[in-house]
């Protein structure tokens, strides 16, 4: 939650499902669900070849493809509209180095999807939304190693570079409608072309038991547009497979066609039991803007700090983050307040079925931690 200005919302909650042996043993569901939007894939083992998985993916549903303007530290609301999107997709899965400890995986994935915007109770009303639109993405990769979808996760790393295209149906104009541009100020491309690396590490260190996770992120992009750019800002760590978390800062606030980000934080427990820690938190960018969203200076960064409780099956924290350069209506700086939350139900229906001791409110008390273990 910012604590200047009036943000865009950047509140998320989802359910997330990874079940192998689905009915059958070369099966695998992967289900994420959200308050109005599903996201799942079917991964059918050994598909193509003992090396080479298929997955098929279908996702959807409404306010996913909502588009937020936010330009120079302001949101626009008389410029933003909702958007709805529903994608159906075909992946290929290749291990090159079967028997290695860090596998080394090649991905290949076509995926069609449809999107239909309308504008919302605060769009002007000489501001044209776009008009419906289907396109096709190509995402193609290499990732050797790899992270778990889990809020700071105690051992991963992951080296990784991948190019996706965008082809859309049909290339048009839309925006704020005057004299000058009878059809709008800004367009969408027929065609977008990404191209970005990762590398990551989390690590614990063994006697002390702090630990610390590193990510540097670069990107750049050809005929990029408010579409297809890069958004960084703020510190949602499981928004999307490859967030860009800029502490203090509004959630996508800043469209790039191409960037540097390296973050990263620090846990410290502060009790015997490790279940209370001390989090530090900065991320620090060099952003080279979209046509039409630039703003002063190329350099952003963010830091911030919590106070993180775990158990075997929760975690949850509470922060604040700082945006150094973000721009605000009183100069150079923002603050907002957080909370992170994540909860295992495979884990706490171990515990609440299966406790140390009997009873189902001793398996509550392991749940949460509340009582020690």
């Amino acid at each position: 939650m910012a604590m200047q200005g009036h943000p865009p919302q950047s509140g998320y909650a989802f359910y997330y499902k990874n079940k192998p042996d689905f009915f059958r043993t070369n099966l695998t569901l992967r289900l994420a669900i959200a308050p109005t939007y599903m996201d799942s894939e079917l991964g059918i083992g050994q598909a193509l070849d003992a090396q080479t998985d298929l997955g098929i993916g279908l996702a959807g549903g409404g306010f996913a493809d909502s588009y937020a303007e936010i330009s120079q530290g302001t949101f626009r609301p008389k410029q933003s509209f909702t958007g709805y999107g529903a994608e159906i997709s075909t992946s290929v899965y290749h291990l090159f180095n079967p028997g290695h400890q860090i596998p080394l995986n090649g991905v290949f994935r076509v995926l069609g999807h449809f999107s239909t915007y309308e504008a919302d109770s605060d769009t002007a009303n000489n501001f044209h939304v776009p008009d419906d639109v289907g396109e096709i993405k190509v995402r193609t990769g290499l990732r050797w190693g790899g992270r778990e979808p889990t809020l700071f996760p105690s051992l991963a790393m992951e080296l990784s570079i991948w190019y996706q295209g965008e082809f859309r149906s049909q290339a048009q104009t839309y925006g704020i409608v005057d004299a000058t541009h009878p059809e709008g100020d800004r367009n969408i491309e027929p065609h977008s072309h990404l191209f970005w690396a990762e590398a990551l590490l989390a690590y614990v260190l063994p006697e002390s038991k702090q630990s610390f996770y590193l990510s540097l992120t670069a990107g750049t992009s050809v005929d990029a547009d408010r579409f297809s750019a890069y958004r960084l800002g703020a510190l949602l760590p499981l928004v999307s497979e490859f967030p860009l978390s800029l502490p203090g800062y509004y959630y996508q606030e800043l469209s790039a066609k191409q960037f540097v980000l390296l973050g990263g934080n620090y846990l410290m427990p502060i009790d015997k039991k490790g279940r209370w820690s001390l989090d530090i938190n900065a991320a620090t960018a060099v952003v080279d803007y979209i046509e039409g969203l630039e703003q002063p200076g190329h350099w952003h960064s963010g830091v911030g700090g919590g106070i993180l409780y775990k158990s075997e099956s929760f975690k949850v924290m509470v922060g604040y983050g700082y945006g150094v350069d973000a721009i605000r209506s009183d100069g150079r700086g923002a603050h907002s307040i957080g909370v992170l939350m994540q909860l295992d139900l495979g884990q706490a229906k171990e515990t609440l079925f299966n406790p140390a001791q009997p009873g189902m409110w001793r398996g509550l008390q392991q749940v949460f931690g509340l009582f020690g273990s």
